[in-house]
């Protein structure tokens, strides 16, 4: 349920405050700021939801190496960290536009803009490489879930670790229909797996072969 509540919040919430963002002047402008501020709630709940799934995930993964489960959840802390810091540099912008208007505003304003874009790219896309691939190790090993769908998270993570790496040299920008596909697998990978433990749960752990045979 979490990576569900993850993923909605994370689309809804990029939407609303999207404005913020994109227009240089935003914060020398009047008006309400209740949809930047929305979007700034989804995203704490966006913060919170990744945390969850760590939570909710380790009990079942740890039997199969705890170190490798730990990894997920501190990975998940982290990625829930930079996510927090990106969306107080955008709420930011609200309490900029009450500010008296001077032409500094609109540097102060690029800059947390900046501080933005580069959590951005380091939480959803550098992070989440990381954490995708260790859980999806840990479930394909315990065999918790079928092998297609952790192979999709084996092969999901690294891309779009490789893919934001790129992004991070200057080789494409973050925005480019490369960065978009690239993302794809680890977003399926995602959906995929939060639909299947709705559905059925984690599967039984796989009986050591030793011991079914002693």
């Amino acid at each position: 349920m979490f990576f569900l509540v993850a993923a909605v919040a994370a689309v809804i919430g990029l939407a609303l405050y999207q404005p913020a963002l994109s227009d240089p002047g935003y914060v020398l402008s009047g008006g309400p700021d209740g949809q930047v501020l929305l979007g700034g709630f989804l995203e704490v709940l966006l913060a919170a939801s990744c945390i969850g799934t760590a939570v909710t995930v380790y009990p079942a993964v740890r039997r199969e190496e705890e170190s490798l489960a730990l990894g997920y959840v501190c990975g998940r802390l982290l990625e829930a960290a930079v996510i927090v810091v990106g969306i107080v540099a955008t709420l930011s912008l609200v309490t900029l536009r009450q500010a008296p208007a001077d032409d500094g505003l609109v540097a102060v304003a690029r800059g947390l803009v900046a501080v933005h874009d580069w959590t951005f790219l380091v939480g959803p896309g550098l992070v989440i490489g990381v954490n995708s691939l260790l859980l999806a190790t840990l479930v394909h090993r315990s065999g918790l879930v079928p092998r297609w769908i952790a192979r999709l998270g084996l092969v999901g993570g690294p891309l779009v670790f490789a893919s934001s790496t790129a992004v991070l040299f200057g080789l494409y920008s973050q925005t480019s229909v490369v960065a978009g596909l690239a993302a794809l697998p680890v977003a399926a990978w995602e959906m995929t797996l939060a639909v299947f433990l709705i559905a059925r749960g984690f599967r039984a752990p796989a009986a050591d072969p030793e011991l079914v045979a002693a």
